[in-house]
C-alpha cells in the first residue's frame, strides 16, 4: 500500500513521462515529411514508393490501436507500455541503419506497431492514476498540449535534423527518448490491469485494409478494381469482426461500451477532427515550399506560433471543461477550426506568412487545442477502470484513422482541382497547386462543420453538466480535507 502511495505522489512526474512518450508517437507521423527528398536520394526510392515511408507507419498505427489498448487492460498497462517503448526504440534504430527502401518501409511499419502499443497504454495509465473530474482534466490538458504540438514540432525538428545531421537522425532521435522513458517507467508508474482469467484477442485487420485502400487510392485510382476490392474486403472483415465479437466470451471490443452515447459521439467527432485538421499540416507545408519557395527550415519555423498556441489553448480548454463542461468547449473549438480552414482556403500565389498563414494558423491552433482535449475527456469520462484502455484505444483510433482517411480524400480533392486547372494550359504550376490547396482547405472546413453539428446532436448536455458537478464535488472534498 505504501508503494502505491509513493506512486500517487509521483503521478505528475509520471504524466510528464507519459506525455513525452505520446509526443514521440505524434512526432513520428510528421517528422519524416521534410526528410523525404533526402531519404529518396540516399536509398534510391522510386517516386511511387516514397510515400510509403509515411504510409507504413500510419497503416500499422491506425490498424493496431484497438488491440494495443485492450492488451494494456488485460496484460498490464505498465508492462505493455514498456514493451511498446522498446519496440519503438529498436525499430527506430533499424530504420536509421536501413540501406534499401524495403528495409526502411518494414522498420517504419514496426515503428507504427510500437506506437499503437504505447499510445493507448499511456492514455489508459493517465486515466487510471488521475481521478475523473478537475484533476484528470488538468492532466489531459497537459497531454493534449504536448500531443497537439507534436505534429507542428515534427516539421520543424525534421528540417533541423535533416539539414544539420542527416536524414538518419530523424529516425534515431526516438532511441534515446524511448530508452530514458523505459528506464524511468518502473520508478514512476505502478502496474495495473483488469483481473481476468481468460485473455482472448481478436485482430481487426479491417482497419488496416481500409486505411491502405484509401491511402493508395490516389495512385491506384478510386474506381480501380484494387480500391473497390479492398474496400469490399474491409467491409466484409468488419462484418465478420462484429459477428465474432458478439459471440466471444472476452471480446476485444465489448460493444456494450457504445451504449455510452457521449463516448460514441466523442469518437465520431474525434474522427472528423482528425480528418479535417491532420492534413492541414501537410497542405500548409506544400504551400510554403512549392508555392512560396520556403526552405525546409523556414517552413518549420513558420509552425512555431501554431505549436505554441496549441499548447496554450489545450491548457485553457482543460480549465474551461471543468467550469462549463466539454460540450460547449468542443463546439467552440470546431467553430475555430472551420473559420481557420475557410481562411486558409484564400491562400494566394503571391501571398506571404503574415497575410496568408499566420492568422488562419492561430485560429486553427486554438480550435485544435480545444477539440483535441475535449474529445479525449468526453471519450474517457464515465468509463469503468476495467475498460479505460479500450476507451483510450478507441479515441486514439478515431483520431488517427480520421487523419489518414482525411489526408487521402483531401489529397484527391487537391490533385483533381490542380489537374483541372492545369488542363486548360493557361495556368502556371504555382497557380494550379494553390487552387488545389484552396479546395482541400474548403473540404476540411466542411468536414469540421459536420463535426460541429454532430457535437450538438451526439454529445449529451446532461453528461457534460454532470462532469462539471463531479469537478465541483471533488473540489469541495479537497477544501474540506
Amino acid at each position: 500500500m505504501a508503494g502505491n502511495d509513493d506512486y500517487q505522489e509521483k503521478r505528475w512526474l509520471a504524466l510528464v513521462l507519459l506525455s513525452a512518450a505520446q509526443f514521440v508517437v505524434v512526432l513520428d507521423a510528421s517528422i519524416v515529411n521534410v526528410a523525404l527528398p533526402s531519404i529518396g536520394r540516399a536509398l534510391n526510392f522510386s517516386q511511387q514508393n516514397l510515400p510509403w515511408v509515411v504510409n507504413a507507419y500510419v497503416l500499422t498505427f491506425g490498424g493496431f490501436l484497438l488491440l494495443g489498448g485492450r492488451t494494456a487492460d488485460l496484460l498490464g498497462r505498465r508492462r505493455v507500455f514498456m514493451a511498446g517503448l522498446l519496440l519503438v526504440a529498436v525499430a527506430s534504430l533499424a530504420a536509421g541503419f536501413s540501406t534499401t527502401e524495403g528495409q526502411l518501409i518494414a522498420a517504419r511499419a514496426a515503428q507504427g506497431l510500437g506506437a499503437a502499443i504505447v499510445s493507448p497504454a499511456a492514455l489508459s495509465i493517465v486515466t487510471t492514476i488521475f481521478s475523473d473530474g478537475a484533476e484528470r482534466n488538468r492532466a489531459l490538458g497537459v497531454w493534449g498540449a504536448v500531443a497537439g504540438a507534436g505534429g507542428a514540432a515534427g516539421v520543424l525538428l525534421g528540417g533541423i535534423l535533416t539539414d544539420g545531421l542527416g536524414w538518419e537522425w530523424v529516425l534515431w532521435v526516438n532511441v534515446p527518448v524511448s530508452l530514458v522513458a523505459l528506464a524511468l517507467t518502473p520508478r514512476l508508474i505502478a502496474e495495473s490491469r483488469v483481473s481476468t482469467e481468460a485473455r482472448a484477442f481478436d485482430v481487426a485487420a479491417a482497419l488496416s485494409i481500409l486505411v491502405y485502400a484509401v491511402v493508395d487510392a490516389n495512385s491506384a485510382g478510386w474506381g480501380s478494381s484494387q480500391t473497390i476490392g479492398l474496400l469490399a474486403l474491409s467491409v466484409a472483415l468488419f462484418a465478420a469482426f462484429v459477428a465474432i465479437e458478439l459471440r466471444a466470451r472476452k471480446p476485444l471490443v465489448p460493444f456494450s461500451i457504445f451504449r455510452i452515447r457521449t463516448l460514441t459521439g466523442a469518437n465520431v467527432v474525434g474522427l472528423l477532427v482528425g480528418a479535417s485538421l491532420f492534413s492541414m499540416f501537410f497542405f500548409i507545408s506544400l504551400y510554403m515550399q512549392q508555392v512560396l519557395g520556403y526552405s525546409a527550415i523556414h517552413a518549420g519555423l513558420s509552425y512555431l506560433p501554431l505549436a505554441l498556441l496549441i499548447s496554450v489553448s489545450a491548457g485553457i480548454a482543460s480549465q474551461l471543461v471543468t467550469r462549463i463542461g466539454y460540450k460547449p468547449v468542443l463546439a467552440i473549438g470546431l467553430l475555430f477550426i472551420v473559420a481557420g480552414l475557410v481562411w486558409f482556403s484564400r491562400v494566394s500565389v503571391d501571398g506571404g506568412f503574415t497575410t496568408d498563414i499566420l492568422g488562419p494558423s492561430l485560429l486553427a491552433a486554438a480550435g485544435l487545442g480545444f477539440a483535441f482535449v475535449t474529445t479525449t475527456i468526453a471519450a474517457v469520462s464515465g468509463v469503468e477502470e476495467s475498460e479505460s484502455g479500450l476507451a483510450s484505444g478507441l479515441i486514439n483510433t478515431s483520431q488517427q484513422i480520421g487523419g489518414a482517411l482525411g489526408l487521402a480524400v483531401l489529397s484527391a480533392v487537391a490533385i483533381s482541382r490542380t489537374s483541372e486547372v492545369m488542363a486548360s494550359g493557361k495556368s502556371s504550376l504555382a497557380n494550379g497547386l494553390t487552387e488545389g490547396f484552396q479546395s482541400a482547405f474548403l473540404g476540411g472546413a466542411a468536414i469540421a462543420l459536420v463535426g460541429f453539428v454532430l457535437t450538438l446532436v451526439l454529445i449529451r448536455g446532461r453528461d457534460s453538466r454532470a462532469h462539471v458537478e463531479l469537478g465541483d464535488g471533488a473540489a469541495a472534498e479537497g477544501a474540506e480535507a
